[in-house]
């Protein structure tokens, strides 16, 4: 009896190593999308655009340099959060990327980002945080299959779904796509419903108004 769990339990160890793994593998084939035509599918909808928070310094201000709503003196983000934020919110809006749901880690700098902006009313959830970790990773995994198998989620029809959140918790689920992203950089999936969503294009913060100006040009 001792040897077949032993056995059962070896199997289930190995299916948990198994399983992040092919969700990494499971992104390598994906189609990838670029410039205008990135721009047209995220027009259709059914995408997500998982990123991280806008630029932040590592260490929260001081009491005196705290923004009036961050009432627990959480890191904020910087001016080029601020500005990079606000300007990815107004590309979005000019490219007439329609946005559904909204997802936002509990901390400041991720809501602070969603706010400025102007994306909508984010749903909060503690997954999307750092477990109260500071930024930690998550050495069970647990959290990274948490956020795998959320991305996976198809949007409403003709919506895209915001995630944003943090650099281990993007890491812990997509490793493969991931490496050196920065701050206020997104990972873009397609899901179909099912686990692992489709990879198809990572953008920088900086490059949203810039399919914008590209987009507008086209137009004219």
């Amino acid at each position: 009896m001792r040897n077949v769990t032993s056995s059962a339990a070896a199997a289930r160890h190995r299916l948990n190593v198994l399983l992040p793994l092919l969700a990494v593998l499971g992104t390598a084939h994906a189609q990838s999308l670029s410039g205008q035509d990135l721009v047209a599918a995220l027009q259709g909808g059914g995408y997500v655009i998982l990123m991280r928070h806008a630029s932040s310094p590592r260490t929260p201000p001081d009491a005196a340099h705290a923004q009036p709503d961050n009432v627990q003196v959480e890191r904020q983000l910087d001016d080029e959060g601020r500005s990079t934020a606000r300007a990815m919110g107004a590309a979005l809006r000019q490219l007439r990327v329609p946005i559904g749901q909204v997802l936002s880690s509990p901390t400041y700098r991720a809501l602070e980002t969603i706010r400025l902006a102007q994306l909508g009313t984010p749903k909060i959830d503690p997954q999307l945080g750092d477990s109260g970790q500071s930024m930690q990773g998550d050495s069970s995994g647990t959290r990274g299959t948490w956020l795998r198998e959320k991305v996976a989620q198809k949007p409403p029809a003709r919506a895209n779904t915001i995630i944003v959140t943090h650099f281990p918790n993007i890491n812990e689920a997509f490793a493969g796509n991931a490496a050196g992203l920065g701050d206020g950089e997104a990972l873009i999936f397609h899901p179909d419903g099912h686990a692992p969503a489709a990879f198809v294009a990572r953008v920088k913060i900086q490059e949203w108004p810039q399919l914008a100006t590209a987009y507008s040009h086209q137009r004219e």
